[in-house]
């Protein structure tokens, strides 16, 4: 089996130390609104990030329905020591999602180059899944590209709609750029048992998700040789209290999807 493959735990902010602490602190994607917004939120991931961890920063999109602008984007970053921002992305719509993201770099290029952008692919069909990795991978302000979790099944693998799919076509096909990181983002209808395949590609660096902590709170174990059924699941921010003893649970889970990676990452004690 190849290398690992990082894994970052979402959790509500207020069970960072209980489930997103990492030992030894090696990746984390964090929401720009919640870095500007929560001191203890911004707190925690600055702690991480002076013990180490690559901080990346989302652009609110997923969460607002809008990106944050670029000198609050930057701004987030700083508070946190982030090393990436991630650029803004249009579900499904690669002309979108590259106009977009072409815009963002700019308004973020103009007030600072001190981190590395990450651009995420979308398209309605395989073609266009093609003309938007390539633009990205050409394009001189990338320096990560984001591959979305593939959520519903298609009727034949498509670039577009299943990831492994993806990933195998970009290696198959040499398209692997050696200057760029590559990233999962979050995990799709198969769950961690994806990250199994995904680990034959040495080129994949991290995945974040929230599944493990949201189904955990829910009373769902995840085994780590599958079945993985994922029912209707509530946002994270809209997940409310999680009873303490579904903790346990919880990281039974977090330690299934990271031993999926190939990672041996665990949660970090309480920091001061």
């Amino acid at each position: 089996m190849a290398k690992s493959i990082d894994v970052s735990v979402i959790a509500p902010p207020a069970y960072l130390d209980a489930f997103v602490a990492q030992e030894p602190a090696r990746v984390h994607h964090v929401a720009a609104q919640r870095v500007l917004t929560d001191a203890a939120y911004r707190a925690f991931f600055h702690r991480e990030a002076e013990h180490g961890a690559e901080i990346i920063v989302d652009n609110g999109v997923f969460d607002l329905g809008h990106s944050l602008p670029a000198a609050d984007l930057i701004a987030a970053a700083r508070a946190v020591d982030a090393r990436e921002i991630v650029l803004p992305d249009v579900m499904r719509d690669g002309p979108a999602t590259i106009r977009a993201s072409d815009e963002a770099a700019r308004e973020i290029l103009d007030l600072s180059d001190d981190f590395r952008l990450c651009a995420v692919v979308h398209a309605a069909d395989d073609d266009e899944w093609l003309r938007c990795y390539e633009h990205f991978a050409s394009a001189d302000y990338v320096g990560t590209i984001a591959l979305p979790a593939s959520r519903r099944p298609a009727p034949e693998p498509q670039l577009c709609r299943t990831r492994w799919a993806a990933t195998r076509y970009l290696e198959d096909h040499g398209l692997v750029e050696e200057r760029i990181v590559y990233r999962l983002l979050g995990l799709g209808r198969t769950g961690h048992l994806e990250l199994v395949e995904q680990r034959e590609h040495e080129w994949i660096a991290s995945v974040d998700g929230a599944a493990p902590v949201i189904l955990g709170a829910m009373g769902i174990a995840m085994l780590p040789g599958g079945p993985y059924e994922k029912p209707s699941t509530p946002r994270i921010e809209n997940l409310g209290p999680i009873p303490e003893d579904r903790f346990e649970l919880i990281r039974r889970n977090i330690t299934v999807v990271r031993e999926a990676a190939g990672s041996t990452v665990g949660i970090a004690e309480a920091r001061s």
